[in-house]
């Protein structure tokens, strides 16, 4: 039984049933999910979820699904005691939250399982997104568990890699001739055209909910504690949100004490409108055209980026942004000290925290949590100057020869 009731505006309340329907048609403002929290409490309990599958799914109970779920094995991802890279930022309690190790290598195997879950639900038999590379992997992935059609369309400039790691699930693959936000805006008249399930758009409040539970893991990977601080990507600043709405549903059910943490936003300095407008002082998100390798994270004109904007001020957190080399130099830093090997989003995240704990923004006795949400492989092409092997011949003396002039 799902505890979830209705589709509420995040703007004006008003409130709907239950439906594939993202926008609110008083306000148009984003719907949002809601549950019954007071039946949920007396259900639920730390011990309960701990007795549940070892993947997001634990956390059923807090998600807006009825049906049998459509699961590839997602969740519970490695959370990482970082000392090396700790040691190196001046960090005693600088925690990873894996997510790289999802089945398609990214944080959107959370959403998409709920949403195409919700797709099945509400009788769709095609499911289809906006992406940048990572989700589009996804959607195709459940698609195809689930038996399902996809489509999924991505810009033009997406890497080779996440190209490969998408059509070997064999959904329809569209490349648009533009930016996300050009694609975005294109699945935004193709839904109006076809009945098809698209994840985040008119499945986007189902979607949503999935994200939180990489906050919900990180909170009982802590003992059931909220960190001090969260470091975290921004695209559309939905995932951002998503942390910290399951670190506060944890504590209106009782499971963790209060919520103290400081929410910090990471962006590319090609792609930080969140960012600016944080710097600024201002309420407002002024779009930009993404100019930046870390492609997952691209988006110029975020959907969710008010919201993100509001929580890291109110949580008394912040927002940065790192340039491409500074990107670039945290993938590195990430593999070099603690075996992790990031997309450039997760180089960002690395190179924001460096920036706010030399700041002093970020204090070494701080429990901090960065969240590295996607795999470096599809997007190696970024580190080839990193190839730079020691050419011997195949006799020892060649070896000891070589490596005596290395030492």
């Amino acid at each position: 039984m799902s505890y979830a009731r209705t589709l509420r505006c995040r703007k004006c309340g008003q409130e709907y049933p239950l439906q594939p329907l993202n926008l609110c048609e008083s306000c148009l403002s984003p719907l949002e999910v809601s549950y019954d929290y007071k039946a949920m409490a007396k259900e639920l309990s730390r011990e309960k979820i701990a007795g549940g599958p070892t993947g997001m799914w634990r956390y059923r109970d807090m998600l807006p699904v009825e049906g049998e779920e459509v699961d590839i094995g997602t969740g519970f991802t490695p959370f990482v005691k970082a000392d090396n890279l700790g040691g190196e930022l001046g960090l005693d309690h600088l925690y990873i939250k894996n997510d790289c190790l999802n089945p398609t290598y990214s944080f959107k195997d959370r959403a998409v399982s709920v949403a195409v879950t919700k797709a099945l639900e509400f009788g769709f038999d095609t499911v289809a997104c906006a992406s940048t590379g990572n989700l589009a992997a996804s959607v195709a992935a459940h698609a195809a568990k689930a038996n399902m059609r996809a489509y999924v369309f991505v810009p033009s400039v997406v890497e080779p890699g996440n190209l490969v790691g998408t059509a070997v699930y064999n959904p329809v693959l569209v490349k648009v001739d533009g930016n996300y936000d050009a694609v975005n805006r294109l699945c935004a008249e193709v839904v109006r055209a076809h009945n098809w399930g698209f994840i985040n758009i008119n499945l986007r409040p189902y979607y949503a909910e999935g994200s939180k539970t990489i906050g919900l893991e990180v909170a009982e990977q802590l003992g059931w504690r909220a960190p001090d601080c969260v470091v975290a990507p921004a695209a559309s600043g939905l995932l951002f949100t998503r942390i910290w709405k399951g670190l506060d549903e944890l504590y209106m059910l009782g499971l963790i004490e209060s919520v103290n943490t400081h929410m910090y936003i990471a962006q590319a300095a090609g792609s930080s409108p969140i960012v600016n407008a944080f710097n600024a002082g201002s309420v407002h998100i002024h779009p930009v055209v993404p100019d930046t390798i870390a492609k997952s994270i691209a988006i110029g004109n975020p959907a969710n980026g008010y919201h993100a904007l509001m929580i890291a001020r109110q949580s008394g957190g912040g927002a940065c942004a790192v340039d491409d080399s500074e990107a670039i130099a945290g993938v590195q830093l990430l593999a070099q000290t603690e075996g992790i090997f990031t997309e450039p989003a997760g180089g960002v995240v690395i190179g924001t925290v460096k920036r706010l704990a030399a700041s002093g923004a970020i204090k070494r006795d701080e429990l901090v949590v960065a969240f590295i949400t996607g795999a470096g492989p599809r997007t190696q092409d970024i580190l080839a100057d990193v190839v730079q092997p020691v050419t011997v011949q195949p006799t020892l003396e060649s070896v000891e020869r070589v490596l005596g002039v290395i030492a």
